[in-house]
Order: structure tokens, then sequence, then C-alpha cells
């Protein structure tokens, strides 16, 4: 009896020791593995529409509109992306969103670092109202001014021309005001000291202060660029001929009389998010990267 009640204390100390074990743990590690769950419950549930899109363009149409819907594409198939290829109008759809996106993207970095490094580093007379213009600029609606908008490229002969969608956006408000913050932290003797060592203004623009401030413009073209990819209501205003629609345009246009082929559209934008992602994971490694003050070398 003594040797049964010894094991039995034994193992009821083995199984206290093991649940304190387990308490310490989750005392010390309780709250980061929390987070962690509810991390990989926040990206499956943002990534599920990304997967479901690919789903729908390696389904057959059968699998597509299959009730209840089949989460794995089972039998897969690349017919949806086969003959959205052999559309010609895409490829020209893709190049003109590359020329709007990336011509607007390239005009905002230069022309919003220029402006935003003159408000944040150079003291003239109205800097401080020219600062608040520019921030009023971003809180009107942009429905607001569609109609003024329309009528002027009317005016100008632009309707139906890839001009109408990339000039009215060569500059605007975000772009200044994003930089100007940014370039307030770069630091201020540096950039005297360069102008003591006979450098012009825009060599220490283009050598000293946009180097510097990658981080800020990789956060900045990266916005821009997805956001002028996935245009949609002003392309679809005032643009008409199909060979110079933008890609999220012309996908509208793939349809037909009494059907809507929704593995043909999936393909298509399967297709039209490439240069997002090819954008996006180039420049990723400076989004967590932040203006080191007084680390630079040399």
């Amino acid at each position: 009896m003594a040797g049964r009640t010894t094991a039995s204390s034994t193992r009821s100390c083995g199984l206290g020791n093991a649940l304190g074990k387990v308490g310490l743990l989750l005392r010390k590690y309780g709250g980061r593995m929390i987070g962690y769950v509810v991390l990989t419950a926040w990206a499956v549930v943002s990534l599920f529409p990304l997967y479901w899109l690919l789903v729908a363009a390696l389904s057959p149409p059968s699998i597509i509109m299959a009730t209840p819907p089949r989460l794995v594409p089972l039998p897969i198939t690349t017919g949806n992306l086969v003959r959205v290829s052999w559309l010609g109008d895409i490829y020209r759809w893709l190049l003109n969103s590359v020329l709007v996106a990336g011509t607007v993207t390239v005009s905002n970095i230069l022309l919003g670092t220029t402006a935003g490094y003159v408000l944040a580093k150079k003291r003239f007379p109205g800097a401080r109202l020219v600062f608040w213009i520019t921030v009023l600029t971003m809180m009107i609606p942009g429905q607001t001014v569609v109609v003024p908008m329309y009528l002027l490229m009317a005016k100008l002969g632009w309707l139906d021309s890839l001009k109408a969608v990339i000039i009215p956006d060569l500059l605007v408000g975000f772009s200044v005001f994003l930089m100007k913050q940014y370039l307030t932290t770069v630091p201020t003797p540096l950039l005297e000291a360069a102008k003591l060592d006979g450098a012009s203004e825009l060599r220490i623009l283009f050598q000293i202060v946009m180097p510097i401030a990658k981080p800020g413009l990789a956060v900045l073209g990266i916005y821009t660029f997805v956001g002028y990819w996935n245009g949609f209501f002003w392309p679809l205003l005032v643009l008409n001929s199909p060979e110079k629609l933008t890609i999220q345009v012309g996908l509208s246009t793939l349809r037909f009389r009494h059907t809507i082929d929704y593995g043909l559209w999936n393909a298509g934008a399967v297709f039209a998010m490439v240069p997002v992602f090819i954008v996006f994971f180039a420049f990723q490694r400076y989004f967590l990267k932040g203006i080191t003050v007084g680390a630079l070398k040399g």
C-alpha cells in the first residue's frame, strides 16, 4: 500500500511540475503566441481573395460556378491563361498601364522630392502658406473636380488620349506632403557642409538628399504606382478607343452578350497583378529602413 501511495505521489508531483512548467511558458510567451495566432489569422483572411483569384484563373468554368465553391482547383487547367494571352489587346493595355503608372510615379518622385526638399530645408516668405495650401489640396474630394477636369481635357483636345490620364497627375499634393515630412529629418549640418564644399543645390538634392531618403522614395513610389495602376474611373471616363485603354478598364470590356466568363476575367487579373508584385518586391526592403542621422560614412 505504501509503495502505491509513493508511486501515486511521484506521478502527482511529476504532473504538477509539468503543469507548472507549462504555466511558466504561457506566462513568458503567452502574449507572443496569441499575437502570432492573431497575425496568422489576419494574414489568411487578407490573402484569401488573392488565393481565390488564382483558383478561379486555374479552374474550368464548371468548377468556378460550382455550389458549394471548391477551394482547390481540381483539375488544374491553364486554359484561361492561354485564352487571355491570345487576346492581342491585353498586351497593349498592359503597355498603356505601364506608361501611365510609370510616368506618373517617376514624375511624382522627382517633383515631389524637389518640392518637399524646398519646403523642408529652405526658408522663404510664404513657405508655410504653400505647405498648408498643399495639405488643403489633399482634402478636396476627387469627385468634385471630375466635371471641371473633363471639360478642361475636352478644351485641350486630350480626350481619348493617354495625356488626359498622365499630365493632370504629374505632381499631386500627397507626394509633396510625404517627402516634406520625410526630409525634415535629414541632418541640416550635412547639407551646410556640402554647400561649403561648393556643391550646387541640384547636386545636394540628387547625391545627398535622395540617397538618404530611399525609404521614403520607395514608399511614395509603390503607393503611387499601385494607385495609378489600379486606376479605373478617370481612365474609363476619358478613354474610348480599345487600343488606348488601360488594363483595368480593358478587363471590364471582357464580357459577352448573355454570360460573363469569370475564368477569363480572373486570368486577366493575374496578368494585371504581375507588375504590381514586381514593383512591390523590388522595393519592399526599404520599408523598414529609417534615416539614421549621423551614421554616414566617408
